[in-house]
């Protein structure tokens, strides 16, 4: 299945990509020269519908798990001061999604979206540890019906360009439900409550609605 969240992108490519094949067929007469821009266009296409799929995921039972809201591998765990949304003492799990992992982002905890900004930035590489305070973001804060809040970011890479977050403040969301999606390889940073028993390992792959990555009791 290909994400609602990529239709523009996924279509616009698979367009260029059918123009691409019919015209090299029928307009190059250099056999190896059509058939190398065939094969082309036919890569792109398959790695583009490959990147905009959307399994289905079955999130874990229980409301006091967080769970991961991207794929990808965990890069970092720290112990921050969180002064955006939970004003707290917070524990940062940073999980860099690779433009191979799946790039729809699922909803953390089920509760209350009580906080959304956009921050226009850079373009710094993902992993960077720059690119969490300098790069172009989507801030999201959700109270959860214990009262728990988590934060977390959407944060565009050096090849990302562009991030999709629906979301708005007030709106009820529930875990693992898809929330958006970052195009073409790309950052997310998670706050979850100091007290949290953090379940996340580094180096650790992650399943988005699915992989636990702290309990609150």
């Amino acid at each position: 299945m290909i994400t609602h969240f990529g239709y523009d992108v996924f279509f616009t490519i698979t367009a260029l990509c059918i123009v691409l094949i019919l015209g090299s067929y029928f307009f190059v007469p250099q056999v190896v020269l059509k058939y190398a821009i065939i094969a082309v266009a036919g890569a792109f296409f398959v790695f583009t519908a490959y990147f905009f799929r959307d399994p289905e995921r079955t999130p874990p039972s229980g409301t006091s798990q967080i769970i991961s809201p991207a794929d990808g591998t965990v890069i970092a765990i720290t112990e921050v001061d969180e002064n955006i949304f939970m004003h707290e003492k917070a524990i940062l799990i940073s999980i860099f999604m690779s433009p191979l992992n799946v790039h729809v982002n699922r909803n953390p905890i089920t509760g209350t979206v009580r906080y959304k900004r956009h921050i226009a930035g850079e373009y710094f590489a993902a992993w960077e540890e720059k690119a969490s305070l300098k790069n172009e973001q989507t801030h999201i804060g959700i109270e959860g019906t214990d009262g728990t809040k988590v934060f977390f970011k959407q944060i565009a890479g050096f090849v990302a360009r562009r991030i999709v977050c629906p979301l708005a403040e007030g709106e009820r969301v529930t875990a693992g439900e898809r929330f958006g999606m970052i195009k073409f390889g790309s950052r997310v940073d998670m706050y979850v409550p100091a007290s949290a028993k953090v379940r996340a390992t580094l180096q650790q792959k992650t399943v988005a609605g699915e992989t636990v990555l702290a309990t609150t009791h």
